[in-house]
């Protein structure tokens, strides 16, 4: 029996596209996952051989090598996601989906590729990935009320907001246990109404919300803001949804949110403006561990030397 394998980012649009693509195509495989920033996933299972493996909201380039071996073990691999991907490997072993489009994510792909059937999900993940314009047109395509609407941002939002850490350890639930916790629910209402899983998160992303919403933005040169949280759990986790939601509430004005790490190094999260959504790859790319889209990238670990360079080099991209 050939193995299956389901490899995807640890967060609300890596969850709810393997979500999307197992309600319509149910199977048991092995999964692969980890905290948002750990997107080097396929190095984990390089050795795998004659596998079908899908994977959801990872880059390829940063997979590349990793990709290229399991390609000549005669892995079949069905690939879909939003990010750079540079060179596409030519193989009869894989079947790719990718679309860098700003406004598009990974389960907006799936969704795609399905036709429609789980659209309530991408909606959840659209939302979770704050494209919130995208997320809306869809909803009101499938006429639902406000109130409806409302729920699936908060789902997707808090489902993102798990994702973050150094670690698991910093997250309230591993995200595949956070996958699982969504597999008996056809319909995101369901889960909301029946599932103990969302009062944990609501919860542990009110009290992190407030203690963020206590810094104010690092003085500098430039338009954009830059806001420095320290090395604790609780600033790991809100540092995504903190970041979108100052983006929402900034639109003009780049973010850039810097997270100690324990080894004194910075996670940096980087939004670019909403009225102008690029640039934000090419800035975290200038150093290393750094990657991401246009409108919405980061660097795992800025080495504290290279502060004031990422500094200057953030107000550069963004004046």
């Amino acid at each position: 029996m050939i193995q299956k394998i389901d490899v995807f980012n640890g967060d609300a649009d890596g969850i709810c596209a393997l979500h999307q693509l197992r309600l319509a195509q149910p199977a048991s495989s092995l999964l692969i996952t980890g905290v948002k920033r750990d997107i080097g996933l396929l190095e984990k299972i390089k050795h795998v051989t004659h596998a079908d493996i899908v994977v959801l909201d990872i880059s390829l380039d940063a997979n590349r090598d990793a990709l290229n071996a399991l390609l000549k073990q005669e892995n079949n691999i069905l690939y879909f996601d939003h990010h750079y991907h540079g060179e596409i490997p030519v193989s009869a072993h894989l079947n790719t989906h990718l679309d860098m489009d700003p406004d598009l994510c990974t389960s907006l792909l799936v969704d795609r590729y399905l036709g429609g059937t789980y659209r309530e999900w991408a909606i959840v993940a659209a939302f979770g990935d704050n494209l919130h314009k995208s997320a809306h047109k869809l909803a009101t395509d499938l006429g639902l009320s406000e109130s409806h609407t409302a729920s699936l941002r908060e789902l997707g939002e808090l489902i993102n907001y798990n994702g973050y850490g150094e670690s698991l350890e910093d997250l309230h639930l591993s995200p595949d246990q956070l996958y699982l916790s969504l597999v008996p629910y056809e319909h995101p209402g369901d889960f909301i109404e029946n599932s103990e899983t969302i009062s944990r998160l609501r919860s542990g992303f009110k009290q992190d919300r407030e203690l963020a919403l206590s810094f104010g933005a690092l003085p500098h040169e430039g338009t954009g803001r830059i806001v420095c949280f320290p090395s604790e759990a609780w600033a790991k986790r809100i540092a995504g949804v903190y970041n979108n939601e100052m983006s929402r509430k900034y639109p003009e004005q780049a973010q850039a949110l810097l997270v100690e790490n324990h080894d004194g190094s910075w996670m940096v999260s980087v939004r670019a403006p909403q009225t102008a959504p690029v640039g934000a790859d090419l800035l975290c790319r200038q150093f290393p561990t750094g990657g991401g889209r246009a409108k919405a990238a980061g660097i795992n670990q800025l080495p504290a030397e290279q502060l004031k360079a990422f500094i200057h080099a953030f107000d550069q991209q963004f004046s």
